[in-house]
């Protein structure tokens, strides 16, 4: 197991705990102990007493607005702290789905107590609350640790251990019950947090269910233990990503850390599998934190209700972002500044603090040097991990002093360089090639470990056709031609705002990611053409 997962799990391991103050004593009213999972939250998380229990579901459920979804609902996102603190948004999701019928639930949670390096779906027979026993759906769950080596049939992240009793899929059920009766349960708690992970689970559920009989719940909480306004401002950075329904750059970041969700991972194989069952839409029902409900706004976690739902729509309209005559100038003039500092005095630009609305949104760029027409560096970051001004600022000093394929710019050429932006919109993965259109789009492909990306204006100035961009962006990534017709390849989309201050001969199709920086944000001016 590697150390960064390791520390994911053990930073997931203190979410609610801490928040909470409060012991997980074992309830169970179930007969055969080896292979029904006990209670092991009831009392702390959620009352023991099955009537004070479906009374306080129930009292929450009557409060709780959500908008009327007419469309299917393929899957949720629920919060798992104690009831008492996330009951109320909670109960927006499962509000939602009164009226919805299903026979089979896939509850997605993570580790907090076990580290392990693969996903575990419950080997025994079912869950206990104190509303009752749900059986497993065990001959769904020995067909889906078959569609993937990091799937297994297992007890870890389910059965007790000495630091605690795994909360996050067990104070999901009270709620399932109450609101859907009989279903049949899939219990699954993903250990590895990365994004293969939660593609395979995400592609193996797609393949496995046939119909909108079965519900997949993420169990997820958000940030944990900001002041109430830094929480909020972070939360949505999450909520931004899942509505542009862009989950490739939302797992890159939560795994850098840049965002937060106690259950990032369960959100983005939801999210995997909805989209590939059809789903195109994600409809925030309701965001609070622990502010918002228990009153202590010093440090407070984050929840949201969500649905991923199947409209009639092909694919949720794409947000519009443009940059102003007056801070393409302002970016232009930052990159220089940056390259020229960097360059002259090995010092990084710290620029003044924007007052610019769009400059202060977090964006991807890419930052492009010329020098006579000639590429003479480019990196820049896909994900939105800082505001605008500041990823120029970065990418602008990287394409100078850490683009591989160059030496670093010397002092003697920083006359001649020109210099252009490209300031990107989230990713969208592609569900059909036809929706690649040349000179609006650029592509990131993904098998793997690897991963290319090139920008809209690159097939342009070359000349390539569809499919002659999809083969380079696949040989960009290191992969042979025909990459992109791999199931296992994911190709995603993405638009560009491209500025600059000359347009001289064409840009090689050579674009890098800066280290440590995959995947996502930003947008296409209205009537501007890729150059």
């Amino acid at each position: 197991m590697n150390i960064r997962m390791r520390s994911m799990v053990y930073w997931v391991a203190g979410c609610l705990i801490a928040v909470l103050g409060i012991t997980t004593p074992q309830y169970s009213r179930a007969a055969n102990p080896q292979s029904v999972r006990k209670p092991g939250v009831a009392g702390a998380f959620y009352p023991a007493d099955p009537k004070a229990l479906s009374a306080m579901i129930d009292d929450m459920l009557a409060h709780a607005s959500p908008p009327a979804i007419a469309d299917p609902v393929l899957a949720v996102v629920a919060p798992h702290a104690g009831y008492q603190f996330s009951g109320p948004v909670a109960a927006y999701t499962y509000a939602a789905l009164k009226g919805h019928k299903f026979s089979r639930v896939v509850v997605i949670a993570p580790s907090h107590y076990e580290a392990f390096d693969f996903t575990s779906v419950y080997d025994g027979d079912a869950y206990a609350t104190p509303l009752g026993t749900v059986q497993v759906d065990k001959a769904f769950a020995s067909k889906l640790v078959k569609m993937s080596s990091t799937i297994r049939l297992s007890s870890r992240g389910h059965a007790p251990t000495k630091e605690g009793s795994e909360h996050a899929l067990e104070v999901e059920l009270p709620w399932l019950q109450r609101v859907l009766g009989n279903f049949e349960l899939v219990p699954v708690v993903m250990g590895e947090q990365g994004y293969e992970s939660s593609r395979a689970l995400g592609v193996a559920l797609a393949k496995l269910i046939p119909d909108n009989d079965t519900l997949i719940v993420a169990s997820s909480d958000l940030s944990h233990y900001h002041p109430y306004d830094e929480a909020v401002t972070i939360d949505h950075k999450t909520l931004n990503a899942l509505q542009a329904w862009d989950y490739f750059s939302m797992s890159q970041n939560f795994g850098m850390r840049v965002w937060e969700a106690c259950g990032g991972a369960p959100i983005v194989a939801a999210m995997i599998a909805a989209e590939r069952m059809g789903a195109n839409q994600a409809v925030v029902l309701k965001y609070a934190n622990s502010g918002d409900t228990a009153g202590d706004h010093s440090r407070v976690v984050g929840y949201s209700a969500v649905a991923l739902v199947k409209t009639q729509n092909h694919r949720a309209a794409e947000q519009s972002f443009s940059v102003g005559a007056h801070d393409k100038t302002e970016l232009l003039g930052l990159a220089r500044k940056s390259v020229e500092q960097a360059v002259r005095e090995r010092k990084t630009y710290e620029p003044p603090a924007s007052s610019s609305e769009a400059l202060n949104q977090e964006r991807g760029a890419f930052v492009t040097l010329k020098k006579s027409g000639e590429l003479r560096g480019c990196i820049g970051y896909t994900s939105a991990v800082k505001p605008l001004y500041m990823t120029v600022r970065d990418t602008a000093t990287l394409a100078a002093l850490r683009d591989s394929r160059f030496e670093p710019v010397s002092v003697s050429e920083l006359g001649q360089l020109e210099y252009e932006i490209s300031v990107l919109s989230p990713l969208r993965r592609v569900l059909d090639i036809r929706q690649i259109k040349v000179g609006q789009h650029g592509l990131l492909m993904r098998n793997g470990d690897q991963q290319g990306l090139l920008l809209p204006q690159v097939p342009v100035e070359e000349g390539w056709d569809r499919q002659r961009f999809l083969e380079q962006t696949c040989v960009k990534a290191g992969m042979r031609p025909a990459c992109w017709k791999d199931e296992n390849t994911d190709i995603f989309m993405f638009t560009a705002v491209v500025f600059g201050e000359s347009r001289p001969k064409p840009l090689m199709p050579e674009t890098s990611l800066a280290p440590g920086f995959p995947g996502r944000q930003g947008q296409q001016v209205p009537g501007l053409p890729p150059h």
